[in-house]
């Protein structure tokens, strides 16, 4: 069963999800427990993996579930309260689009990783575990957390058509849409990774959240 809600009423649950998805999560654990500031130390990021190397396991564990809860929560909220599939594609995007330009920190946020997993969990898990499975793979054989991340990402819309063929079913075109962008962007945002991977100089464990 389904629910319809008005126009206005969905802008305001997109919006309060991009505020939700623009918390820095990774400076603020780091802060709170360390004092420091993730945007000042490796890679400058505020996600997962420099929040690790900032503060410690403890921030980096913390980190990467508030960063995957704030795009998991909103969305199942909306999937399975409302039973809107494409509220829901709309609410995923804005999540993410929260994590990678937080109105917090003047839009310069994290490279979505935790987030996209985050927001896929709810609405695809097979999509999520096929995606987590080949993001192991790739960094398991080269190292390399950019490199995994962005095939990953790249492999988002592939796979959800692939699994919805499988299920003998036609994969929604704005899920389809959803997939495209959360991939696009999330390369887009390892723009440096790209460029250190072609010189030879990435880290083997880049960061990448």
């Amino acid at each position: 069963m389904s629910f319809s809600i008005s126009g206005e009423l969905a802008a305001c649950v997109i919006l309060a999800t991009y505020l939700l998805g623009s918390i820095p999560f990774g400076l603020l654990f780091a802060r709170w427990l360390t004092g420091k500031d993730p945007r000042q130390h490796g890679s400058g990021n505020i996600g997962a993996t420099n929040a690790m190397r900032t503060g410690g396991k403890k921030v980096g564990i913390l980190t990467l579930l508030a960063d995957i809860l704030k795009g998991a929560l909103p969305v199942a909220a909306v999937a399975y309260g409302l039973h809107d599939d494409t509220l829901s594609h709309w609410v995923a995007l804005s999540a993410f689009l929260g994590h990678i330009f937080p109105i917090y920190l003047k839009f310069k946020g994290g490279k979505g990783v935790a987030t996209m997993f985050g927001v896929l969990i709810p609405l695809v898990p097979w999509v999520a575990v096929l995606a987590f499975a080949v993001w192991l793979i790739i960094f398991k054989t080269t190292r390399y957390v950019s490199l995994a991340s962005m095939v990953a990402g790249f492999l988002l819309p592939f796979l959800a058509w692939v699994l919805a063929s499988l299920q003998h079913q036609t994969a929604e075109l704005s899920l389809l849409m959803m997939c495209s962008i959360l991939g696009l962007l999330m390369i887009a945002r390892h723009q440096e990774n790209i460029v250190r991977l072609r010189n030879g100089t990435e880290s083997k464990v880049a960061s990448s959240s």
